[in-house]
């Protein structure tokens, strides 16, 4: 194993992780913001509110996330429609294209995730709030989100990571991440070995970053159900 070449490379190797991190966050937070409401829509028993989101969850979760890139990166830009639209700055450059079908498969995922959160509140809570005379907004913010939330944390905790390694994808339309810089590295040395051990080292770095935030995001929000210390 040649580290020579790995120490040679390792300013690439950062550069594509904070491009890998900003993919990440990014498309985390608007999927996330896009799941919220739509899983509120999703738990509706009107089904002209629940349909569109079934159907949005159905497409995006029954179809690969590379066939997704492909689609936005190199499919929209045929039709006339979306080239002559205010749109097309946007949708012409590989990093949006990334970033927005990142942002609506992880939304997607997130979505179920949510609806089962909300859906597994207990019927007590709601109770309570109705006794107090809460309305459904006012359930929703106070007592139903918050509670979900909670619950959906540990599945969430996984869709985080998922989404981390599924941004490796971002190389395929040009992207420089952390894939992109061990492609790099590999063309310029045919070095696989070395090229894409780094990039490994770099993702499971990451990835037990995340693991670690998550188990003290769920110490902290779980801490009502360990056992108490009993007191002498």
């Amino acid at each position: 194993m040649d580290f020579e070449i790995i120490f040679d490379n390792l300013g690439l190797y950062v550069e594509g992780m904070w491009l890998t991190l900003e993919l990440v966050s990014l498309s985390l937070l608007a999927g996330f913001i896009l799941a919220v409401p739509m899983a509120i829509m999703r738990v509706s028993k009107n089904y002209f509110i629940a349909a569109p989101v079934r159907l949005f969850v159905y497409i995006f979760r029954g179809t690969p996330l590379l066939v997704q890139i492909y689609i936005i990166y190199y499919g929209l830009g045929q039709f006339d429609a979306v080239k002559d639209s205010f749109a097309w700055p946007f949708f012409k450059e590989a990093y949006f294209c990334c970033l927005f079908a990142f942002a609506l498969n992880t939304g997607a995922y997130t979505v179920e995730i949510l609806r089962g959160a909300i859906a597994g509140t207990p019927f007590g809570e709601i109770e309570a709030a109705v006794s107090v005379g809460m309305s459904r907004i006012l359930m929703l913010r106070r007592i139903i989100l918050p509670s979900a939330f909670r619950r959906a944390l540990p599945a969430y905790g996984n869709e985080v990571i998922f989404m981390l390694h599924g941004t490796s994808l971002a190389s395929i339309i040009t992207l420089v991440d952390l894939t992109g810089a061990a492609r790099i590295v590999n063309s310029r040395y045919y070095s696989p070995y070395e090229a894409y051990l780094t990039a490994a080292v770099f993702y499971m770095g990451l990835t037990f970053t995340l693991v670690w935030l998550f188990k003290k995001l769920e110490f902290k929000w779980f801490a009502h159900l360990r056992p108490r210390k009993e007191t002498v």
